[in-house]
């Protein structure tokens, strides 16, 4: 360490809270690189996701609502994002048109912008139209009221982007205007606040804790101080969890002061916030997977994912106290067994019933006692992002896991195959046991797995850096919990990743 660092470098670190180990271990891994995982097989109906027939789904409903106050539950939603990428085709639009010598149609034709034609077309159904047409026929009046459509569209989308005026696209995701119904706007907050009812009790508030960027905490509080009958509760991404960026020869990168370049650990850095939350059960949910129609059947889904974790954790945890009594029967043993099989996807060695009955114990104690997560999954339509898998872990153990495309060997063809004919993916949708069978608190970063970050390909004022990020919240962070994947419908799915998904039905106000 002392030959790449100096002084200055381990105080910056040290102040920073990063641990020298830490940065040892990145220092590793640009060196060496990260193992891609080993995909076993698709997780798929049956074989590692659950299906559900109506009536267990109306079961679990029914232990929702029959328990659901015996537990301390809290919503975990990751919102600390800005809106850049919601807006890039318009970014792009400002600084590619020649406002003077071009049409719009023909900048779409020479771009092949199809996604500017779209939101032009649907630019009147947009929440914050209204809005954005007033304030801009406020400042630019004249060209407003010219017959030139093209100068109209234009100055429109460059009051939407201005810093002096809407600046969406250096605000965060969470407190622009996604809905409107009956001439009430609504953000993402507010509709994340509103879904909390369906854990929320009598005798108490529900609780959400939004994870934010420190500078956009004003935002959030703005909007979320208004709602007294939900608990509302923030931080912020941890500097100690930010990772060192290195040259192209893995030489730390040094700012022009000479100080050590540092970014963001990726949303893997948050199960340090979710590690602080000191509740029984955690749905987690992204800022922009919101919609303002077929509400009752999202939060009945809810209820089901809600209803298999009380299920599964009150056997895991009367297992769990049968066998630190000891004395097991054969068939008491063989019962734990199956269901660690069968239930949590244990993939107990085949002859495991041959194993001596105190060994048996202790390897069903060590698998039942681990956090439990229930992530919905959703049929795959084509949407971008991580699906679920069966992988086979280096010491040759086998797991489900929530697998990123960033994770997989694109050089070996049998493991692209096994990728690409996935039949699900994740919709980011998970409710968390996060306390044992004594009721006591797991300490999560125990059940990360270290190895399944990734190294990523940036720049920095022109000159090409690596980037370390860390396990995913819900891939690695999550690697060693108890896993059960269950099928959810796609309504109970719809992010906005571009400003255009807000014109999709989830995000229109119905029966207009």
């Amino acid at each position: 360490m002392e030959e790449k660092f100096s002084k200055l470098d381990l105080k910056q670190i040290e102040e920073k809270g990063i641990p020298i180990a830490k940065i040892e271990k990145q220092l590793y891994f640009f060196k060496n690189g990260i193992a891609k995982i080993n995909l076993l097989r698709l997780a798929t109906k049956n074989d590692g996701i659950w299906v559900l027939s109506g009536e267990e789904k109306e079961r679990y409903i029914q232990t929702f609502n029959r328990k659901v106050s015996l537990f301390d539950i809290q919503k975990f939603v990751p919102a600390s994002g800005a809106a850049s990428r919601m807006f890039q085709f318009l970014s792009e639009f400002l600084n590619e048109y020649d406002f003077e010598n071009e049409t719009i149609n023909a900048y779409i034709n020479r771009k092949k912008s199809s996604e500017l034609s779209v939101f032009l077309i649907g630019l009147k159904n947009f929440p914050f139209y209204q809005d954005l047409k007033n304030k801009t026929l406020s400042i630019y009046s004249e060209v407003y009221y010219s017959n030139d459509r093209d100068r109209k569209d234009y100055f429109l989308i460059k009051t939407l982007l201005s810093k002096d005026y809407f600046d969406f696209a250096n605000k965060p995701k969470g407190i622009l205007p996604f809905h409107r119904k009956e001439n009430k706007i609504t953000t993402p907050v507010e509709e994340h606040l509103k879904e909390t009812i369906f854990y929320k009790t009598d005798n108490k508030k529900a609780k959400i804790h939004f994870t934010v960027s420190e500078n956009h905490l004003e935002y959030f509080k703005k909007i979320t101080d208004k709602e007294d009958s939900v608990e509302v509760s923030f931080s912020y991404q941890q500097s100690y969890t930010d990772t060192l960026a290195v040259n192209k020869d893995n030489t730390p990168f040094r700012n022009d002061d000479g100080t050590l370049l540092f970014r963001p650990g990726g949303h893997g850095a948050l199960i340090e916030n979710l590690n602080q939350l000191n509740v029984d059960i955690i749905f987690i949910k992204n800022i922009d997977n919101v919609s303002q129609n077929h509400v009752f059947e999202i939060t009945n889904y809810k209820k089901i994912l809600g209803g298999i974790l009380i299920s599964v954790q009150e056997k895991v945890f009367q297992f769990l106290k049968l066998i630190e009594k000891g004395s097991l029967t054969d068939q008491k043993l063989s019962e734990i067994s199956l269901f660690a099989n069968k239930k949590l996807n244990a993939n107990l060695p085949t002859d495991f019933n041959k194993y001596k009955k105190s060994y048996q114990s202790e390897i069903l104690f060590k698998i039942l006692n681990r956090p439990i997560r229930i992530c919905g999954m959703v049929k795959n339509e084509g949407e971008p992002g991580g699906g679920p898998f069966w992988i086979k872990h280096e010491n040759g153990t086998i797991s489900l896991q929530i697998v990123e495309s960033s994770q997989v060997d694109f050089n070996n063809d049998q493991q692209v195959d096994i990728f690409r004919k996935s039949t699900h993916f994740n919709p980011v949708d998970l409710v968390c046991g996060v306390k044992n069978y004594k009721g006591e608190k797991f300490n999560l970063l125990d059940y990360v797995d270290e190895n399944m970050g990734f190294i990523v390909e940036k720049t920095k004022n022109g000159n090409p850096i690596k980037s370390f990020e860390l396990p995913g919240l819900w891939n690695g962070a999550m690697a060693f919990w108890n896993t059960i994947f269950v099928e959810v419908p796609l309504s109970t799915f719809n992010p906005v990743k571009t400003v255009n998904d807000l014109l999709k039905p989830a995000h229109q106000p119905e029966n207009e």
